[in-house]
């Protein structure tokens, strides 16, 4: 462990910090103050979240009658009893020329949205959703690329208090059924196509196929993306989105609706079954992300935020709610390493982005491509990388300091779609230790638990939250009495929100993440997390990516590394030499993989997640479940009947 934090913010820096005004305001001050903020946060949860409410003055027509009812009940609890809000007018909080929303992508120029024109846009767009007969809880559904229109439709539909769901350009029939088939969309968005890694995919024919099989859709309609004509033929009643909005429009109203109504339908990653179709509130999703965004990145009004993603993860939904705090939104559709691995970078130096979130695997990726973005650009005012979606392992941390920028907050976070937000995130008033998240999420009761269900200190277990927060789901979609719900995350220990992350709070009270425990290896009966190999196999230079699985076998399990090398290179005795000495010399004889094997391509969710899952379900003969969760399902196919896993 390190003797001294990667990073510490200046006193003065610290000091200006949202996060230290608020826990100076409880009482609490010195090095320690956001500590035992977070502990007050989750001891008087109410007043914690109220007070969330007032700091950023949340938009409301009827304040709540009680901020916490049921307080102990999990599931059961209820917040904001009585209040009535919009999702959408509090994103849509300035009507000036400022820019709300930049937008680039591949093969098409830079735009800006102004806020003007956004609440035009969604002015628009919320009266051709009316005159479709959309209202409140019927489902809007965008199969669409990150541009401006998604996050306009998306504000269309909570103003009307209807629900949204979105999934990306690049899901197969399948996947896109295996969502939106279960919440039946009155109106579907789409394009014509989309562009990634400089080639043109046109998705017109998986248009025609899903919405044959949507019944419910009254309206497809079809924003021309690629250019040329579009042929609408077979697409269940289309209509070209230029067409679809009217010339005239009333003013903009947003319907008043209670806290725990409905705005969100996002889904799990699927990878051992049908995709988990999961409720958010309108309120608790505003009140999250205002805190998340607000207090632990230090987000201010006119400041420009981009993470790099797509419509079909969750991240999409968090970045739209920068909306709320008046910052301005930066898009990115494409290929993040098209033309080269230098193209998010360009477009960071362009516009002076404040805040640059992205994922572990880009940044591992852009580590080994060679780029050292601080030294080629000029990122003055980058204040935060912000990176999510796997553990960020400790070298990385390292190099974020050293290629991107000595003075900057490097905040790894970890939550879900399960809660359409982070259990465990940044403190940009606190130091930043290697391989570490800096805190728990305020208001968050997050504890690690060993099997018996008690807590642990710098050991592993399993990550839980003892206590109710705002924005848990509410609910599943078609499962009214609750049973898959309760199901999925309050089977293990009764009361207590089981996340399924294997997880150890350390010493300076942060957080590292091993990876899904529901993928961690037990060789010998000694859990180990897959992290832990990644963090030293994925820091040799030959190896891309590595997936690593227990292997059922003689009674036991046996750990089973697979990997992808560099173009053009050939696992040898050698190398696999290598890396089992590393292994067993940085982490322990138990973590040396029995088998290395070298594999062309290595299964990836839509959300760039390897898929250990699914990997260890083929190499048992064991069929996965669904195939529409994976970005590259052909690639299991390097995985089935190898001889080395038979001996």
């Amino acid at each position: 462990m390190s003797a001294e934090p990667l990073w510490r913010p200046s006193p003065e820096r610290a000091a200006a910090t949202r996060i230290m005004a608020f826990a100076r305001a409880r009482g609490f001050d010195g090095e320690d103050a956001v500590q035992r903020l977070w502990q007050w946060s989750v001891d008087h949860r109410a007043d914690f979240w109220a007070e969330v409410w007032r700091t950023f003055g949340v938009r409301a027509s009827r304040e709540a009658e009680v901020v916490l009812e049921n307080p102990d009940a999990m599931p059961g609890a209820r917040w904001f009893v009585g209040a009535r809000l919009n999702f959408a007018e509090n994103l849509l909080r300035r009507a000036d020329d400022s820019p709300a929303i930049i937008a680039y992508a591949e093969g098409r120029p830079r735009r800006e949205v102004s806020w003007r024109e956004l609440g035009e846009l969604v002015r628009r767009l919320r009266a051709a959703l009316v005159r479709e007969g959309v209202g409140v809880g019927d489902r809007v559904a965008a199969y669409m690329p990150n541009v401006p229109e998604t996050i306009a439709l998306m504000l269309a539909t909570s103003s009307l208090g209807a629900v949204f769901s979105s999934t990306s350009p690049e899901f197969g029939t399948t996947g896109v059924l295996d969502r939106f088939g279960q919440i039946a969309p009155k109106v579907l968005l789409t394009v014509d196509g989309y562009r990634y890694g400089g080639k043109a995919f046109d998705i017109l024919p998986k248009v025609r196929e899903i919405t044959r099989e949507l019944p419910s859709l009254a309206r497809t309609v079809v924003l021309p993306y690629l250019g040329g004509d579009v042929d609408l033929g077979g697409i269940r009643q289309p209509v070209l989105f230029h067409d679809f909005l009217p010339e005239a429009a009333p003013p903009l109203e947003f319907a008043q609706l209670p806290f725990d109504h409905p705005l969100y339908v996002l889904y799990s990653s699927g990878t051992t079954g049908k995709p988990k179709a999961i409720v958010h509130g309108q309120g608790g999703t505003l009140i999250k992300h205002l805190c998340e965004q607000g207090l632990h990145t230090d987000l201010r009004a006119g400041e420009k935020i981009f993470y790099y993603t797509t419509c079909g993860w969750m991240m999409w939904n968090w970045l739209a709610s920068a909306l709320a705090l008046e910052a301005t939104v930066v898009l990115y559709d494409g290929n993040p390493f098209h033309p080269s691995p230098a193209v998010l970078w360009e477009m960071a130096e362009r516009e002076g982005l404040h805040y640059f979130g992205t994922s572990a695997k880009y940044i591992d990726a852009l580590k080994k491509s060679g780029l050292e973005p601080g030294r080629q650009f000029d990122l003055g005012a980058l204040r935060a990388v912000l990176s999510t979606g796997s553990p960020l392992l400790p070298e990385n941390f390292d190099w974020v300091y050293g290629a991107i920028k000595r003075d900057l907050h490097l905040a790894s976070i970890s939550g879900g779609t399960d809660i359409v937000g982070c259990f465990v995130l940044g403190n940009p008033a606190g130091p930043v230790w290697r391989g570490e998240i800096q805190m728990r999420g305020l208001g968050m009761a997050v504890e690690v638990f060993d099997d018996d269900g008690r807590p642990l200190r710098g050991r592993p277990g399993e990550l839980v939250c003892t206590k109710p927060f705002p924005s848990m789901p509410v609910g599943f979609w078609n499962d009214p009495d609750g049973r898959r719900y309760r199901a999925a995350y309050f089977e293990r220990f009764p009361g207590v929100w089981t996340h399924g992350d294997w997880a150890e709070i350390t010493p300076h009270d942060g957080i590292i993440i091993y990876g899904r425990s529901d993928a961690t290896l037990n060789p010998g009966g000694v859990r180990i997390g897959t992290a832990e190999i990644y963090r030293v196999v994925e820091d040799f230079p030959e190896v891309l990516e590595a997936v690593c699985v227990g292997q059922e076998w003689e009674g036991d399990q046996r750990v089973v590394l697979f990997v992808r090398l560099r173009e053009g290179l050939t696992l040898d005795d050698e190398l696999r030499q290598r890396i089992r000495r590393a292994l067993r010399e940085r982490c322990s004889p138990r973590h040396v993989p029995a088998k290395i094997i070298q594999v062309p391509d290595i299964p990836r969710t839509m959300n760039a997640k390897v898929s250990e899952i699914a990997v260890r379900e083929v190499i048992h003969g064991r069929p996965v479940r669904n195939l529409g969760a994976l970005a590259n399902p052909e690639a299991l196919d390097y995985f089935r009947d190898l001889p080395e896993l038979t001996s």
